[in-house]
């Protein structure tokens, strides 16, 4: 009677009973879907990519037509030309930024994509790294800028000093976040593969743990 009683109490209509610890699917699959949300960002992001993008291409357009204008006029001044066209650089420079923000978002929440791979961002590491590379080309553009014109030195010096510290704060997160991902790889080198390989193609949300990741995390 006692084992009908445990046995009765094991199995509820023929199911096995859930752990107490594990939330119901339906709160951990619209956990998972709660991912799209990204789009929102993404299509933002991908917006001012492209204002930006569009601005820049109108401000070389109107960039070189000023300049053969005032060439044809006998006005050579290369020193003014060569600062607006590294404008229309750091503008463009800047699009790139909000561009591989918005792609980086999209393969890494919603769904993967080639491109994200062939640009080299796989993870949020690699999304901040990029970022970071672009960043402080925009930055030395910018000092560019001001040490073709040299109008004050001191200024100018004092600028990129400045500049110096921030460039040189940025590369040592850059290899902070790099040494992060190396160390992540190596102690865990499939789980995120495995991850997105469940969550993209098979629709899974919940993760499974595995006896040798219980022995690993301890």
């Amino acid at each position: 009677m006692s084992m009908m009683n445990t046995s009765s109490s094991v199995r509820t209509n023929g199911k096995e009973p859930q752990s107490e610890a594990t939330p119901p699917s339906f709160i951990n699959r619209a956990i998972g879907r709660s991912r799209y949300i990204v789009v929102v960002a993404v299509v933002a992001v991908m917006l001012v990519a492209a204002t930006l993008f569009i601005l820049g291409a109108f401000q070389a357009v109107i960039a070189v037509f000023a300049a053969w204008s005032r060439a044809f006029s006998g006005e050579f001044n290369t020193s003014d030309l060569t600062v607006e066209f590294l404008e229309i650089v750091s503008v463009m420079l800047k699009a790139v930024v909000f561009y591989i923000i918005g792609v980086g978002l999209y393969s890494l929440f919603i769904a993967p994509l080639n491109l994200t791979v062939a640009l080299g961002v796989e993870s949020l590491y690699d999304l901040e790294s990029k970022i970071i590379s672009v960043v402080i080309v925009i930055l030395g553009i910018t000092f560019l800028e001001h040490f073709i014109t040299w109008t004050e030195p001191v200024e100018t010096l004092i600028f990129g000093a400045a500049l110096s510290l921030v460039v040189l704060s940025l590369v040592l997160f850059q290899r902070y976040t790099h040494q992060a991902k190396e160390d992540q790889k190596m102690h865990n080198p499939d789980v995120q593969a495995r991850a997105q390989r469940e969550l993209f193609q098979e629709d899974q949300e919940e993760v499974t743990v595995k006896p040798d990741q219980e022995d690993g995390g301890r």
